[in-house]
């Protein structure tokens, strides 16, 4: 039986969190979420542990995440679920010739990379392909038009 309470949930700060590891400056996320928004206003959004849940929505549109990431989102919560996976007893990713058992062992690949590169290769040519193709369409119909002119 858990008798622990969960942490409370800072939403302000996990708007910061998304923010920050998509690069997004303040102001720009003003900008993204109305007129009538500044970095500073921003700035003491970030601090607010609770917000209003029509303004979640517009920030949850500007960041790119769920709703929920933002409502729910517990780091210490990633953190324990992080070390708990790195302290388990699970060895399937330990690298065990001799090398200290701390680097994972990469010799058991299911695929070729160079098989994969070459297929990447072959999709960017066939794709290519069709857009020259359909830009030939379009000066033939561009010709056709000048034509009939």
């Amino acid at each position: 039986m858990n008798t622990t309470t969960p942490a409370k949930v800072h939403q302000g700060r996990n708007v910061k969190r998304f923010r920050e590891v998509q690069g997004i400056k303040q102001e720009a996320l003003a900008y993204e979420i109305g007129e009538d928004w500044n970095q500073q206003k921003i700035s003491l959004l970030e601090q607010k542990e609770i917000i209003d849940k029509d303004l979640l929505e517009k920030l949850a549109t500007a960041l790119k995440v769920p709703v929920e990431a933002i409502e729910n989102f517990d780091e210490d919560m990633t953190m324990n679920i992080i070390s708990n996976t790195f302290n388990s007893s699970d060895t399937s990713t330990i690298n065990t010739s001799g090398t200290g058992g701390t680097a994972r062992d990469y010799s058991h690949c299911h695929f070729n990379p160079i098989d994969k590169l070459i297929e990447s290769y072959e999709e960017n040519k066939k794709l290519y392909e069709r857009l020259l193709e359909t830009e030939k369409e379009k000066v033939a119909l561009l010709e056709k038009l000048l034509e009939n002119k």
